[in-house]
């Protein structure tokens, strides 16, 4: 749809949908509903227990950010959709009183802040009244106090429709509160053009729910669990076009929902226009309300293939949502843990009574990336096709910008428990899938409430009865968390109203849309410019012509002509490149092409290598290069006739002119020093000093390294390894050994004088393992008696690269040093450290020096290791500061991996700490590499982020490269590009193979370009951005201050939405906030980075944890960020034993989360099995294999083995989500209202953090008011 076209949407983004029952709006014009209750007392339902809309007991009620409730109407263009954030004022007549409690924060309606307010900043006024278009929900200010009836509130479906077709229903004048708000009396009939009105039908009342079990005191009140785990799935495809709508009314049916909600169980669709007017007030016979307690058994939730072990699965649901913040706990949360409890990066809790000295870091949270914001788009609420036709029966409603109260005959149904996002929308039949843009999905039923509209599923609740439509229904369902009566709760909750988070949008809906829409069909990359499915979706790569998305990843599928533009628009242009990736089994490895000694065939003037973007001219006789036009002789041999389309005869036989992906064999040129590699050697280092030996870690290694070395890569699984291996232990001396296969036993020789490092010997270090097997097994069992008794505490650090080194050196070969560390090198040596921990630095401009290696000395060392071609892997096992920042300057400029395993425990971490290093000595690499990205004309790559060393401007080296590495790009214009040629990109990678080939892989890729800005909005990928702008801002607090960063992303971000807001929406109210369409997430994903412990760590996390994940986060690829920033969390008393796909997930934050749930979080480095007080005690013994709460053990590190289905389903998604990550996640469990809780809190990212952080609803306030600040 043209982008300026204005489909008619559900309401914009906060607005609490009129199916959302229960949540009118405060009479915007007194009048009364039409169910009878006067606006002033609609019931509202007091903290819902899935949907909270006060704020929840125990949270404190926003400081930062004013409350709102977001009308919301969707104007949203092709891709947009608006939130409505009621920046508008209070209409001026009729409207309740403002009680005072109602401002969250001294900031005035419209204002929001992130952080603390400023003090004394005036409220802002909002002004009295502004234009309302039709389309666009107003939000009006503060809302009254309700009075808590829990009857069934008034809805009436048709205000519902009118809402979400953005229809202006009635065609009564402006009322005097100004245009948009409606006039007092709701007394006329609306007009609707596109129906006439037919006879009321009737709802059988649903059955009333069963009563609510009544909280138990003093426990925070956790929302119910989802009734589908999650928001709906699929509500309804994003498509890129939704259908048009014109102004005055929808012009066509939108597409029929996707397949992904089978299982919800729904009435025969009624063919009706795709937005019905309202809905009768009496009851419709519609679909009885089925109830849903989960899919149907052997029905999968959603028909998806089950996602490849490789690829993560994400959260199902919605596009990741709008940046959010990540670990936002309720402000009344307990402060967090002690500096005992485990750090979220650490491996575990202090032995109790070890005696370590406490670690600045209790749990670092992970930043999540991307909160999930509640459902877009494609939920609004559903439309009237479900039932019979709904003419102007029922009141009409005001005007179509006031909340619908909800419908008088609609019989009160339970509330959701725990929704976690509206009800799956395109499931119910009928309902037309909303739009794009719009925002708002429905909500189910709200506890407390009247029953779902007609032919929503009731969800938990029995079978459908009449029930008398105001009385309170009481719900049984055992997942569901009661929602406190008006007495109940405290009177803050009871006047506040907050912006609805099902109506913002939601990563979990987008995720699952995206798997209905993209996960079925293979991705071809044939077609320019295409972008690929998320990277949450399990998709097959057929590779045409362009690098498959598993190798690139680009922030923008159709790049700006002219750098004005780029820079007006603020979408960065990058490309998240992962040379040696993983694919999986259904997909085949890059084809290695062989040109003998001639090597490979390249364009004269720029180097590019020969690829499918390359003319052939003059019958095949020359080419014409598409990133410099330069044109070049084709050799004698490798000269081919062409076709009549101009193409070579033999295009399809040549992996090079065919494909995105493949290899050549380098020839001598290609080498150092013009001669062939010698095959690489992997040296272990192992720290013998007191705490080493003493946490098991010495002992562990030595036992583990006696089969592992039976491992080590190679290319071919028949053949042995040839990577020769050699040992050295430390403390604050050296020991090599003599592993040589004709000694009876190892010999060890010391090297004390650790300034001026050297190697002892050359024969008998470095060995081949099937020659000398007797000898290392010997010495791996000596090495943990002979220093069982150390008393040394001392070590040195710089020495121990040096000598990994010298080894390389004098064997002429690259490889690989592994360094088991466990403290601060305080010995006398180069390179030596002193502790500089000051948390009275942070906050300030010193901060950045933190993040700076404290002395020079390994900068120099890391360039030395990269000319060699030594990459340094870092085990770390400490039990204070060993200053990370420092000690990860080696293994982050040479193409290493930092491991970091605090207070670490045999008993506990014993699993981790060697699956990790299973993987890593096994995986795939790439030695003695140098890669270079090539583009055309009009672009250039100005900018790297990664683990590697780069000595000039053009070539990123690194010593050693994995299949996880990644190499993020920038490009900047420095000419014009044309629509016609595009813009292309060509990475070509050196590198000496495990089994010392030397050879070049190379990854194309062609983007379209455009010269309207609508286009580049229009193919943007949202997870890409964010890996992006964490890594650029990670990088800034090297050199600024942490605010400055910070204020730069939300500075960034919020011109990026504004330039969309400016050029390519359609016009709207201002208090509209409109986002992108496949731009809906970033706000809650920035959020999530903006949360994260390194740009906003709590009193708790340490210097080294900060400087962990900095490091961690720089070489990233996008599906790791996007778990790491917005994590996973599957609700598993939604497990299906039958059926291979995971249950959706459910979104970040603890209103979702249900007493009588069990529910799996993980976000690549830790995962958590969340356990409710209420649980089931059949979910219970299934899974721990005990029936009572009180006797599941929270020290378990792993699930005990039972001999049932669920058992064992459960352990298979937990082994295939840890196969695809590349660190190993511990197991943690944790137990609702326990001490580790507070830990698992920070990792629900949509929520208020410990640390300052926004919850996703007030950063989306915030974002909204600097995209007006900039736009005015």
């Amino acid at each position: 749809m043209n982008v300026n076209q204005q489909p008619h949407m559900a309401s914009p983004y906060g607005q609490p949908q009129p199916g959302y029952q229960g949540y009118p709006q405060p009479g915007y014009g007194g009048g009364h509903m039409p169910a009878g209750y006067p606006a002033q007392n609609a019931p509202y339902n007091g903290p819902g227990s899935a949907y909270q809309q006060g704020p929840p007991q125990g949270y404190s009620p926003y400081a930062s950010f004013p409350s709102k409730t977001l009308a919301t109407n969707l104007v949203s263009d092709l891709s947009s959709s608006p939130l409505d954030l009621g920046m508008r004022g209070p209409p001026t007549s009729g409207a309740p009183p403002v009680s005072a409690a109602q401002n969250y924060s001294q900031f005035g309606q419209g204002d929001a802040q992130n952080g603390p307010p400023p003090m004394g900043a005036p409220p802002q006024r909002p002004p009295a009244s502004q234009p309302y278009t039709p389309g666009v929900m107003n939000m009006s200010g503060p809302q009254p106090p309700y009075s808590q009836q829990f009857g069934a509130p008034p809805v009436s479906m048709q205000q519902m429709t009118n809402q979400m077709a953005s229809m202006q229903v009635g065609s009564t004048a402006p009322s005097p509160a100004g245009p948009g708000y409606a006039p007092p009396s709701v007394s006329q009939a609306p007009v609707s053009a596109a129906y006439t009105p037919a006879a009321p039908h009737t709802f059988p009342p649903t059955s009333a729910a069963p009563t609510q079990p009544p909280l138990t005191e003093g426990v925070a009140q956790a929302p119910p669990p989802s009734y589908y785990g999650s928001p709906p799935t699929a509500q309804q495809p994003f498509s890129n076009a939704p259908p048009s709508f014109s102004a005055a009314g929808p012009t066509q049916p939108q597409a029929p929902p996707p397949v992904s909600q089978h299982s919800f169980p729904q009435g025969p669709p009624v063919s009706q226009p795709p937005f019905s007017t309202a809905p009768p007030p009496g009851p419709i016979p519609g679909p009885r309300n089925q109830s849903y307690d989960g899919p149907p058994p052997g029905q999968p939730s959603f028909q998806r293939p089950p996602l490849p072990a490789s690829q993560p699965p994400m959260f199902p649901g919605g596009p990741p949502p709008p940046t959010s913040t990540p670990s936002q706990m309720p402000g009344g949360m307990p402060p967090q843990p002690p500096v005992s409890q485990p750090s979220l990066y650490h491996s575990g809790p202090p032995p109790a009574g070890a005696g370590f000295p406490p670690q600045g870091g209790a749990p670092p949270r992970p930043h999540l990336p991307g909160m999930q914001g509640p459902p877009m788009g494609s939920q609004g609420p559903p439309m009237g096709s479900q039932g019979p036709p709904m003419g102007s029966q029922g009141p009409p409603m005001a005007q179509a910008n006031h909340v619908p109260p909800s419908q008088p005959g609609m019989s009160p149904g339970p509330h959701n428990s725990g929704m976690s996002g509206p009800p799956p929308q395109p499931g119910m039949q009928g309902y037309p899938p909303q739009q794009n843009g719009a925002f708002g999905q429905v909500r189910g039923p709200q506890p407390g409430y009247a029953a779902p509209y007609a032919g929503q599923p009731n969800y938990g609740a029995g079978p459908t009865a009449p029930a008398p439509a105001q009385s309170a229904p009481k719900r049984l369902d055992p997942d569901s968390i009661p929602s406190p009566q008006a007495s109940d709760m405290p009177p803050v909750q009871k006047t506040r109203h907050r912006i609805d988070p099902d109506a913002i949008p939601s990563p979990i809906q987008v995720i699952e849309d995206d798997k209905v829409n993209k996960g079925s069909e293979p991705f071809t990359t044939g077609v320019r410019g295409q972008a690929p499915p998320l990277v949450t979706t399990n998709f097959q790569v057929k590779d045409q012509g362009n690098a498959s998305p598993r190798y690139i990843r680009c922030t923008a599928y159709n790049i700006p002509c002219n750098s004005d533009m780029a820079k007006q628009s603020q979408v960065p242009l990058a490309a998240v490149i992962k040379p040696l990736a993983t694919l999986p089994p259904d997909e085949t490895p890059p084809y290695l092409v062989d040109h003998g000694e001639t090597g490979p065939i390249r364009c004269n003037r720029c180097k590019a290598y020969m690829c499918p973007f390359m003319h052939f001219i003059e019958g095949g006789r020359r080419f014409q290069c598409s990133f410099c036009n330069c044109v070049t002789e084709v050799p004698p041999h490798y000269f081919q006739h062409l076709d009549h389309t101009g193409k070579r005869v033999d295009c399809y036989e040549r992996p090079e002119l065919s494909m995105g992906s493949y290899e050549f064999m380098a020839t001598m040129d290609y080498c150092k020093n013009n001669k062939f590699p010698q095959p690489p050697a992997y040296i272990f280092l192992i720290d013998v000093s007191y705490n080493a030996v003493k946490s098991g870690m010495v002992g562990m290694v030595c036992q583990e390294l006696k089969t592992l070395l039976d491992y080590l890569p190679r290319e071919n699984p028949e053949v042995e390894s040839n990577i020769r291996v050699g040992f050295v232990t430390y403390n604050k001396v050296l020991h090599f050994y003599n592993v040589k296969a004709s000694l009876a036993q190892p010999q060890m020789m010391v090297v004390s004088d650790v300034a001026d490092t050297f190697l002892p010997l050359l024969d008998g270090f470095l060995v081949n393992v099937s020659e000398s097997r007797v000898v290392i097994e010997s010495l791996l069992d000596q090495i943990p008696e002979m220093f069982a008794d150390t008393r040394e505490t001392e070590t040195v650090f710089a020495p121990v690269i040096q000598a990994g080194l010298e080894a390389l050196k004098a064997a002429d070969c690259a490889g690989k040093l592994f360094i088991f560390h466990s403290s601060l090198p305080i010995a006398e040596a180069p390179g030596k450290l002193k502790n500089r921990e000051d948390k009275k630095l942070v906050g300030t401009d010193k901060e950045k020096s933190l993040f700076q290696p404290q002395v020079g000395f390994y900068n120099t060392l890391a360039k030395e290791c990269v000319a060699q071609g030594c990459c340094v892997d870092l085990f770390l096992f400490p039990n204070q500061y060993v200053d990370v920042a420092t000690l990860g300057v080696v293994p982050t400029s040479t193409g290493g991996t930092i491991y970091k395993y605090t207070y670490f425990q045999a008993a506990t971490d014993q699993e981790r700490f060697l699956n990790d290093l299973r993987r890593d000595v096994q995986k795939q690499m790439g030695f003695d590499a140098v890669l270079r990205v090539r583009t055309s004309t009009g672009i250039r790559a100005t900018d790297f982020f990664g683990s590697f060393y780069m000595s000039n401007t053009t070539d990123v080296e690194l010593a050693g490269l994995d299949c996880d590495k990644t190499v993020t790009v920038e490009f900047r214009h420095d000419d014009k590009l044309s629509e016609e040629t595009g813009a292309l990109m060509q990475c070509a990678v050196l590198y000496t193979s495990c089994s010392g080939q030397r050879r070049l892989r190379i990854h194309n890729m062609a983007v379209n370009c455009c010269s309207q800005l609508a286009d580049l909005y229009r193919n943007c990928e949202t997870d890409t951005i964010i890996n992006f702008l964490a890594k650029y801002a990670y990088r800034s607090l090297l050199s600024g201050p942490t605010k400055n960063v910070r204020d730069s992303l939300v500075n960034q971000c919020a011109q990026i939405l504004a330039c969309y807001r400016k050029n390519c929406a359609s016009p709207s109210s201002a208090g509209q906030l409109i986002l992108p369409e496949c731009m809906k997430l970033l706000p809650v994903y920035l959020n999530c980075v903006l949360k994260s412990d390194v740009l906003q760590p709590g009193a708790d996390v340490s210097l080294d944890d900060r400087a962990y994940l900095r490091q961690l986060v720089s070489g990233m690829d996008v599906a790791e960020s996007h778990a790491f920033f917005y994590p996973r969390l599957l609700p598993l008393q939604k497990l299906d034993v039958e059926s291979t796909a995971l249950p959706v997930a459910v979104r970040d934050s603890e209103e979702r989360l249900s007493r009588g749930g069990v529910y799996l979080l993980e976000n690549g480095l830790n995962l958590f099995i969340w356990v409710g007080m209420n649980a089931q005690q059949e979910l219970l013994q299934n899974i721990f294999g005990t029936t009572s709460f009180s006797q599941i053990d929270p020290s378990m590190t792993s699930l005990p083995v039972l001999d049932n289905p669920f058992s064992k389903r459960l352990k298979e998604i937990i082994e295939s989500i840890r196969a695809e990550r590349s660190r190993y996640m511990k197991l943690i469990v944790v137990k609702q209202e326990d001490k580790l809780e507070l830990i698992f809190k920070h990792f629900l990212v949509e929520d208020k953090s410990n640390n300052g952080g926004a919850s996703y609803v007030d950063f989306l306030c915030h974002m909204h008011k600097e995209i007006r600040q900039l736009l005015s």
